[in-house]
């Protein structure tokens, strides 16, 4: 659809097909899809040791690595989210066409309940990607996290030693903090110990010694800290949702979609998932990205029907990205299409995010289901009271509407329309 270049490198634009195209790009090149990412994670490290490390490098890192590790999950974590959310429609909460005790709620219950309960295994196994040591050996810490025995004791409150050392006991299911740390450390001891180990010896010892030289670190000090860390996250952005209210919540929404095209979002994205998984609810300034995407949709619709007497293309074409918006949950075509092309949809679109902001902020509207970013994400307010799905769906309605008007009447200047 489109190339943008920022600061070294150049993103093209695709849209929906990113999967097709990859798997062509991966034949054409003669490289399997793993192939390419042991190069691209080689070429990353080669990069790091030759850059300078300053600051924003290292915050940069930091948002990459947290990135890699929880993306990978999105796709399970929608899926039991959606499950999740078909117990709150049909179930005792809403249309009660089964009860809390039936077998087809239990199962969709303990298919919700395993997306996010093991989510430390998970992110062991995308972190040891993403570091170059097994992925197995990562997931085994996310193992290690949730050994039923060790959870005891954080359940029971029982002291518990590593060779003689204390150890903080807490649950570490529906973490990612923890775990995050935890591989991380491993890495470095496990890739030091490799380096000296005979080759002879290294497919047994190296993971053993590794194994064991980790376990105090981790979890009498890394484990712990993961948690404080992931818990002073969670408050923090709580904190920041009291302090400011309906219009710090409206405030990022109208900003979004330009921290997303620089890619500064991740540093919201990444603590908001950590909150979610920590509280499992959206609330507040979480919820803020909803309606920026719901306001990109009604860019896309109020340019189609503006221009479809002008230029009937170009119209086509907005409603190709309203569609690949609302069903596919793609923003980049509107963006890079029309907003790029006619900079006045940006007004609209930030003034209609502002509002479902707004309105989202007043009402207290709290999401309980991570879904896609289409039109499915109204099913994220289901869960809690009825009032707060009809606030919910009405804010993202508002956001869409809002950003239609404004962008049907003042997306375009003249001169535009004219060369239309």
């Amino acid at each position: 659809m489109t190339v943008v270049r920022g600061g070294q490198q150049y993103m093209v634009v695709i849209g929906t097909n990113v999967p097709k195209v990859y798997d062509e790009f991966c034949k054409l090149a003669d490289v399997t899809a793993q192939e390419a990412v042991e190069d691209e994670a080689a070429a990353a490290a080669d990069g790091a040791l030759k850059k300078k490390l300053t600051p924003k490098e290292v915050f940069n890192n930091i948002l990459g690595y947290m990135a890699g590790c929880m993306t990978p999950m999105i796709p399970v974590l929608l899926a039991g989210g959606l499950i999740s959310a078909l117990n709150s429609i049909f179930g005792p909460g809403l249309l009660n066409l089964y009860s809390a005790e039936s077998d087809i709620y239990i199962l969709f219950d303990f298919v919700y309940d395993a997306a996010f309960y093991f989510m430390p295994i998970l992110v062991g196994v995308n972190a040891a990607k993403q570091l170059g040591v097994s992925p197995m050996l990562g997931g085994f810490w996310g193992c290690i996290l949730l050994s039923p025995d060790f959870m005891a004791y954080a359940t029971s409150g029982e002291p518990f030693t590593v060779f003689g050392i204390p150890a903080v006991t807490s649950s570490y299911s529906q973490t990612v903090i923890p775990a995050m740390i935890s591989v991380y450390f491993f890495s470095l001891v496990y890739k030091l110990i490799k380096k000296y180990m005979p080759d002879v010896l290294t497919t047994v010892f190296t993971p053993l010694l590794s194994v064991l030289i980790c376990l105090p670190f981790i979890l009498c000090l890394l484990a712990p800290l993961g948690t404080i860390v992931g818990n002073g996250i969670s408050s923090g952005l709580l904190w920041f949702g009291n302090a400011t209210g309906f219009f710090g919540i409206a405030l990022i929404a109208a900003l979004w979609e330009y921290l997303v095209m620089s890619g500064m979002h991740l540093a919201l994205m990444m603590p908001m998932l950590s909150s979610f998984f920590e509280t499992g609810i959206l609330t507040g300034p979480l919820l803020s990205g909803n309606f920026a995407t719901w306001a990109c949709f009604g860019v896309a619709l109020g340019a189609a029907l503006r221009l479809r007497k002008v230029n009937r293309d170009e119209s086509a074409g907005d409603i190709g990205a309203f569609i690949s918006g609302i069903v596919g949950g793609v923003t980049e075509p509107t963006i890079y299409g029309i907003c790029l092309q006619h900079v006045r949809c940006f007004a609209a679109l930030s003034i209609g995010a502002f509002v479902g902001g707004c309105y989202c902020g007043i009402t207290g509207v709290t999401g309980y289901v991570m879904t896609s970013a289409n039109f499915l994400s109204l099913l994220g307010f289901v869960g809690g009271s009825t009032a707060n799905l009809v606030n919910g769906i009405v804010a993202c309605v508002i956001s869409c509407v809002a950003a239609a008007v404004l962008t049907y009447f003042f997306g375009f200047t003249k001169d535009e329309l004219e060369a239309a």
